[in-house]
């Protein structure tokens, strides 16, 4: 398999949090397809490249598998994951069990603070949409509301989970390229969520939340297999 590199032009890193900011340069790298499915993570490579030493570098990696974007092999080291239709479909299924479970309590525990900083984000899905800005920007703005969403739960479980899928969920959308021919899409598709959640009606919030995914799930699945 032909080794890939990452691309040039990286920061040297000081040591502090070094494991986790390798590990976040190496995500990006994954998310935005500058390293592709089936690329081999070469720990000398990216250990140079950033001027820091094998061991984080194998430290970030192992983190990365833990959040299902690489994988390793015995004796060959680490590899970026090759997706399937079934492992998206396993994703965006427990993506919705995690968020259902959060706008249930979300509804019954809705309140200014909460309502702000929704809105605010939904302001910010408009403004990268009309500002015409790139995928990844996007869809950083689109997971980070379903950050916020997890946060205002006031279960940190919810957030733990959703961190450790929310990369993967990223590297499966710009897979595809694409979720919607219309970006401002991405930004009105929240709004029945926030509407719902503002009512108080738990069904509402839930059947909202369910149409939003199972959307996304349909896209992303049928997109990519065309990919196949």
């Amino acid at each position: 398999m032909t080794e890939t590199q990452p691309t040039s032009g990286f920061q040297q890193l000081d040591r502090e949090g070094l494991v986790q900011r390798v590990a976040k340069i190496l995500s990006r790298a994954i998310v935005s397809g500058k390293l592709a499915p089936g690329a081999r993570l070469s720990e000398s490579v990216v250990a140079r490249e950033l001027g820091v030493s094998r061991a984080p570098v194998r430290e970030a990696a192992r983190l990365l598998e833990s959040s299902g974007l690489v994988i390793s092999e015995p004796n060959r080291g680490f590899f970026v994951r090759q997706v399937s239709a079934k492992a998206l479909n396993d994703l965006y299924g427990l993506r919705l069990a995690i968020e259902i479970a959060v706008v249930e309590r979300l509804a019954q525990n809705w309140n200014d603070e909460i309502d702000e900083t929704l809105t605010a984000q939904v302001a910010e899905l408009h403004r990268v949409a009309a500002e015409e800005t790139d995928m990844f920007t996007q869809v950083e703005a689109d997971m980070q509301f379903h950050r916020l969403m997890c946060n205002g739960s006031d279960n940190p479980k919810f957030l733990q989970v959703f961190e450790q899928i929310a990369i993967e969920t990223e590297f499966s959308i710009m897979l595809i390229g694409r979720l919607y021919d219309d970006p401002t899409r991405i930004a009105e598709t929240h709004e029945p969520i926030l509407a719902a959640l503002r009512t108080h009606d738990t069904d509402a919030a839930v059947n909202a939340i369910r149409y939003h995914i199972s959307e996304a799930q349909r896209i992303v699945i049928d997109q990519f297999r065309l990919l196949e």
